[in-house]
């Protein structure tokens, strides 16, 4: 009976409050999806980033991390979107202002040269 109790003393341990489920959940998806897309698996982490917004939908940071999976997947349109809303949540975001500068730069330029193409 012994082991029986010390795993569900571990498990108890590894289980969050009812209150903070969500967010310590969104947190590790949001993290796994990070990891993955350093390695440049842009779909996993697209598909992390969009479970960890299912659970905490307002979250700034995540919403600018799922915006720059979209831009690499070259969904533009729904990139911005994301940075957006990332913006309106957390304006004074540096990080994240500084990333949607980027993201219109190189919209701009891809809109420049797709009127030039006959």
């Amino acid at each position: 009976m012994a082991p029986r109790v010390v795993l569900l003393t571990l498990l108890a341990g590894i289980v969050p409050a009812a209150v903070g489920a969500g967010d310590q959940g969104a947190s590790r998806q949001r993290d796994f999806g990070i990891e993955v897309a350093r390695q440049g698996l842009w779909r996993e982490a697209r598909f992390r980033f969009e479970r960890s917004l299912a659970l905490q939908p307002d979250n700034a940071s995540g919403l600018n991390d799922l915006a720059i999976a979209l831009e690499q997947a070259g969904e533009f349109d729904k990139a911005r979107e994301a940075y957006e809303k990332a913006l309106k949540l957390d304006p004074k975001n540096v990080y994240i202002q500084q990333n949607y500068d980027l993201f219109r730069e190189a919209d701009d330029k891809r809109n420049r040269k797709a009127r030039k193409k006959p």
